[in-house]
């Protein structure tokens, strides 16, 4: 049984106390105090061996800048999926300024916060440079969750975050009735594309194969439990993106990394067609312009 401390008690952070509570004892903290029974003061959650962040990919910088002095003995996992959209970091680049690489893993796989909430079964991949730092979280999670591990930090963090763009794309098509067939070719290439874009930084190609890749993306690209999925919706139904997120009242990682996904191409001359479309619609382009774009496309 281990002392664990999750930072972030929105739903996302929530479900993983309900999971991790189940063998360990754990608490929750964030900027606004929760009504949670094992909620904490920043403080106290400090003080924990184990520590999960599960803050929006957006703040993290500004968290660590703020909180990140971070103990020698202490073990951090990140749950938190996306491109930093002002500078186009990573999250491991981001939190290595702060914390020795031994010592961090990054947590990947489909993984619905209301579902892990109802503890029905999922399998996740806890990756980390540091093999056995990826084995202790492993065995930290419920039997209702299959754990593997993995090395590839940075094919984990390309599937995390590319899969919320790739779902808002599929949102839209949802939203525009394109049908099935459409919206199965759209995902498909998705998942090439995310590939291409993580073979650039030196990602392994098995790993967009596996549940750090496709699995999430199937996951998060098929369902209206997904944040960034209705972002889709939303924008196929004509409505601003303001108007989107405040209906939401959530964070939809996938608009912070389409933005990121844009300076990042742009800079290196990568083929994105897809993230390049989504990006332009949360901009205010025509979503049905954006297809004929698509579809003109010839290369691979």
């Amino acid at each position: 049984m281990r002392e664990i401390a999750v930072i972030g008690a929105g739903k996302w952070g929530q479900a993983l106390a309900h999971a991790l509570s189940q063998y360990n004892r754990v608490v929750v903290t964030s900027r606004t105090p929760r009504d949670l029974p094992s909620f904490v003061s920043l403080e106290e959650a400090m003080g924990r061996e184990m520590i999960v962040m599960a803050i929006s990919a957006q703040a993290v910088r500004e968290w660590l800048r703020e909180h990140g002095s971070f103990g020698n003995a202490q073990h951090i996992l990140v749950a938190s999926k996306g491109i930093e959209a002002s500078t186009g970091a990573f999250m491991n680049e981001i939190f290595e300024e702060y914390v020795d690489p031994m010592r961090l893993s990054y947590l990947s796989g489909p993984s619905f916060a209301k579902e892990v909430m109802q503890s029905l079964p999922t399998a996740l991949v806890l990756n980390s440079r540091n093999r056995l730092e990826a084995e202790m979280w492993a065995d930290t999670f419920p039997d209702f969750i299959k754990t593997y591990t993995s090395t590839d930090v940075v094919g984990a963090e390309v599937g995390g975050a590319y899969k919320n763009v790739i779902a808002i794309a599929a949102g839209i098509c949802e939203g525009l009735r394109l049908g099935e067939n459409a919206k199965a070719a759209l995902v498909s290439r998705g998942l090439v594309e995310m590939a291409r874009f993580g073979k650039f930084y030196g990602a392994r190609d098995e790993t967009f194969l596996s549940l750090s890749g496709a699995g999430d993306l199937f996951l998060t690209a098929n369902s209206r439990l997904s944040r960034n999925y209705r972002v889709g919706l939303g924008l196929a139904e004509g409505k601003s993106l303001p108007q989107i997120l405040e209906e939401l009242g959530e964070v939809a990682e996938g608009v912070g990394t389409a933005k990121a996904l844009r300076k990042i191409s742009a800079n290196n001359d990568l083929y994105l067609p897809i993230a390049s479309q989504v990006y332009e619609i949360l901009e205010g382009k025509d979503p049905r312009e954006s297809l004929k774009d698509l579809l003109s496309h010839r290369r691979d």
